[in-house]
């Protein structure tokens, strides 16, 4: 009978184990996971369009919002005429986010569902149009998003739209 108990119990922890398991792999988001391995191996397939993510993908897109690695293979917005050879994969993560916060990512639309033409940064209020790829504006930009995200969390997609994470800072996208 004891025997019996013991092994009742081992096959209770295995499977609370693994229930446990996959509520971690939910939360941790494979959908962004494989799409950033797909970024730093150079094997996303689909270079004109971004992948189908909502609000609900943000924080896991959020983790990588500090990465100073470079990629090259990756969506780029057709209807630019800047081709931009290299992007940090944070910044490129950022504008992904703002893709899904401004609705473009589900639409065509005139810029094909990309948020802007590039994923870069110009000066907001200057006359002339100034790129900006500085670690500065790296880390300034990542911030204002984590800020923007933590305070407005809770709210739905349709809400989030409303604040632009950026509006308080030097910064637009291009």
């Amino acid at each position: 009978m004891k025997t019996l108990k013991i092994l009742f119990l081992l096959l209770f922890l295995v499977g609370f184990a693994g229930c446990c398991k996959e509520e971690a792999e939910e939360i941790d988001n494979p959908a962004v996971e494989a799409f950033v391995q797909q970024l730093r191996t150079k094997t996303y397939e689909d270079t004109m369009t971004l992948p189908q993510f909502t609000h609900k993908d943000i924080p896991a897109l959020l983790r990588y919002r500090n990465e100073t690695e470079m990629i090259t293979h990756f969506p780029r917005n057709p209807v630019s005429s800047l081709y931009l050879s290299e992007c940090k994969l944070g910044m490129y993560m950022l504008w992904t986010i703002e893709a899904i916060r401004t609705e473009t990512i589900n639409r065509g639309g005139l810029l094909g569902g990309f948020p802007s033409q590039n994923p870069l940064l110009a000066l907001r209020n200057d006359a002339e149009l100034k790129f900006v790829r500085t670690d500065v504006s790296h880390r300034k930009v990542a911030k204002a998003y984590a800020d923007w995200w933590e305070k407005n969390k809770h709210k739905s997609a349709k809400e989030l739209k409303e604040e632009d994470p950026l509006k308080d800072t030097d910064y637009r996208w291009f």
